[in-house]
């Protein structure tokens, strides 16, 4: 009977340390699962951040990089003071654009770039009857020279503004008609470009009148590298021979090179939707016209040039 209970004994004790331990392996294994689960999903965060980190890291210390030795200051796009200070950086981005510009302690304007060129969308920003973000543009020292132009450095049309961060004084006729217009044109053309840099060039240290500009930026997958000086081409080609005699009595196939003068036998009603006489950027280009329409172009007679540049729209 002894040994019976004794074995009896035995075999409780069995079962409850078996039981014990099968109770503790599953609390044991329910707990690495939820570790484990845990851990994976901390994981999982944690790479996720150190992803985030690493390109928010990345993306400050490149702009870190970009931004050495600068002070980044704000300015208000339509400043109109033209005065600079010197070693700082600027974002000149109409918006939500990031368009860096760059002085050096002369307060010269010697860089501009921009990851990406963004045009201007006058269905979503606010834009004047003359296509651009503000009335006027800054008056740098040497803009009231009557041969040189406010000359953006990034068009409005191209998503600039107008403060003196974006402006040098640009001669006339390279800026509406030259290497300046064609390079804009050919962006506007493009939709846009990337990587996107200008470089400044100065006679000296005391004038804000550039000598040369330099223009690097990719469209259509092909980097495109504009050099040109701060001169009248028209000029430049005649002292070289390169300007031909003009036909006073020129004919063209085209009708959009026909003369500035208003002909009267025009019909403007189906460009000129509100009947007033006047076309207006918006419905220039509802009617399929590129930017800018300059003086040459038989629309402009009938379209409103108010800085008077021989562009409208630029």
């Amino acid at each position: 009977m002894k040994n019976k209970i004794n074995y009896l004994i035995l075999l409780l004790t069995a079962i409850l340390i078996v039981g014990c331990t099968n109770v503790e392996d599953v609390s044991n294994t329910d707990g690495k699962a939820v570790s484990q689960e845990v851990t994976t999903k901390n994981s999982e965060k944690e790479k996720t951040t150190t992803v985030k980190q690493v390109v928010e890291e990345t993306s400050t210390e490149s702009k870190d990089q970009l931004f050495k030795d600068y002070k980044l200051i704000k300015v208000d796009g339509g400043d109109m003071s033209g005065y600079r200070e010197s070693n700082v950086v600027v974002d000149i981005g109409y918006g939500e654009r990031e368009y860096w510009a760059f002085t050096n302690e002369y307060g010269q304007l010697v860089r501009v770039v921009a990851d990406e060129i963004i045009l201007q969308d006058d269905r979503t920003e606010s834009v004047t009857s003359s296509g651009r973000y503000y009335a006027d543009e800054a008056k740098v020292p040497g803009v009231e020279r009557a041969d040189l132009d406010e000359g953006h450095i990034i068009a409005d049309s191209l998503g600039g503004v107008s403060n003196a961060y974006n402006i040098t004084p640009q001669d006339s006729t390279l800026n509406r008609h030259g290497d300046q217009a064609y390079l804009e044109d050919a962006i506007r053309k493009a939709g846009g470009a990337t990587n996107f840099e200008a470089i400044i060039t100065y006679p000296n240290t005391e004038t804000q009148i550039p000598s040369s500009y330099q223009y690097t930026y990719t469209i259509m997958g092909n980097m495109i590298v504009d050099k040109f000086d701060n001169v009248n081409p028209d000029k430049v080609n005649a002292a070289l021979g390169l300007t031909g005699s003009k036909s006073s009595t020129s004919t063209s196939s085209n009708s959009n090179t026909n003369s500035t003068s208003p002909n009267t036998n025009v019909d403007i009603s189906n460009i000129d939707t509100n009947g007033n006489g006047i076309v207006t950027i918006k419905e220039a280009k509802a009617a399929g016209f590129s930017m800018p329409i300059t003086s040459d172009h038989w629309l402009y007679p009938y379209m409103r040039d108010n800085d008077n540049d021989g562009m409208v729209g630029e």
